[in-house]
């Protein structure tokens, strides 16, 4: 199970609206001068994602809680929207390659076996998107945040 935190933005009729923040490692990194990685993290847009979750429990906005994806979905779902278009890609381009003997013909066998993958892709995710198991749940509930009060009052006093 793979998790994450998450901020409750709203709760109504069971389901949840959550946000959940874009983590970046590359602050930590010791190699961060020559790392091609935090160049692309920098070009992509730094924001939150929202995320709609059941929840049969009551949730405060700006509650914490810790939400759940199993590794299955996500590691078939990485597979389906890679794997899909290189695999297009290839056959395609050797469907392409075989019937014409052209090496600028297979290129637009490929960059069409390509596209046509993504496309496929794309078809088939709201399909599996939309199973039980393909879902997040809710692992965790934090404390909502006007439940916990830090009172100075005493600390100011036995200074």
């Amino acid at each position: 199970m793979i998790k994450e935190w998450a901020t409750v933005i709203s709760w109504s009729n069971g389901l949840a609206q959550v946000s959940c923040d874009v983590k970046s490692s590359c602050s930590s990194c010791s190699s961060r001068a020559g790392c091609g990685s935090r160049v692309l993290n920098k070009l992509g847009p730094q924001t939150e994602h929202t995320l709609s979750v059941s929840s049969a429990e009551p949730l405060v906005v700006g509650q914490k809680v810790e939400l759940g994806i199993s590794e299955g979905s996500l590691l078939t779902s990485a597979m389906l929207v890679y794997m899909t278009p290189l695999l297009g890609m290839f056959v395609m381009a050797a469907i392409f390659q075989l019937l014409f003997v052209s090496d600028l013909v297979s290129f637009a066998g490929g960059v069409l076996g390509g596209v046509g993958g993504f496309l496929i892709a794309r078809g088939l995710s709201p399909k599996l998107a939309s199973r039980e198991a393909w879902q997040p749940i809710i692992i965790s509930i934090g404390l909502p945040p006007d439940l916990l009060r830090v009172d100075n009052t005493s600390s100011e006093l036995s200074q």
